[in-house]
């Protein structure tokens, strides 16, 4: 696979936002999941990222009737096809709501999930792809602050980056 790169700057001063990356790595994931997906974000705000209220993605979800898919939903859909989830955040009453519906809506055996006080990296990685920079997975992040993220896929980056959250945070078993 050739190696493919993408940094955008986002925000209210550019008029660019992340959702359309974001939708698509996601979007991947269902169609060919990883082994493994990293989340790690110091704050997770449970942020829409598929609208699917007019069926574009039924036939991914078949939902009935089709909805809005919020990050919680879309890590769970994931964890349900066989991906070992980790998500790393702070231990943060900010970041509660979305850990509560992750783990209401997936197998809790199947999730990792590490509370670290001193995060601040920003990543969100699959088996050959990785979408990292300075945004935290909130509303602000996505939609309104200034941020910088960078789409690599079929690198050697994701592998490297996989290795590296391993090391730090476990693999969950």
């Amino acid at each position: 696979m050739k190696s493919q790169e993408r940094t955008i700057r986002t925000g209210q001063h550019t008029a660019i936002r992340v959702d359309t990356m974001l939708s698509a790595a996601l979007i991947a994931e269902f169609i060919a999941p990883s082994d493994h997906l990293w989340l790690v974000s110091a704050w997770i705000t449970d942020v829409q990222v598929l609208d699917n209220s007019h069926g574009a993605y039924d036939a991914l979800f078949a939902d009935i009737p089709p909805q809005r898919c919020r990050l919680s939903d879309a890590v769970a859909r994931i964890a349900h096809g066989g991906t070992k989830v980790h998500v790393v955040t702070r231990n943060d009453s900010h970041n509660e709501d979305f850990l509560r519906r992750l783990v209401k809506a997936a197998d809790k055996e199947i999730l990792h999930i590490v509370r670290d006080p001193d995060i601040h990296e920003k990543t969100l990685c699959g088996n050959d792809w990785m979408l990292s920079g300075s945004m935290n997975f909130t509303i602000r992040g996505m939609v309104r602050n200034d941020e910088k993220i960078t789409y690599r896929a079929g690198s050697d980056a994701a592998a490297q980056a996989r290795i590296d959250l391993t090391q730090r945070w476990g693999n969950g078993e």
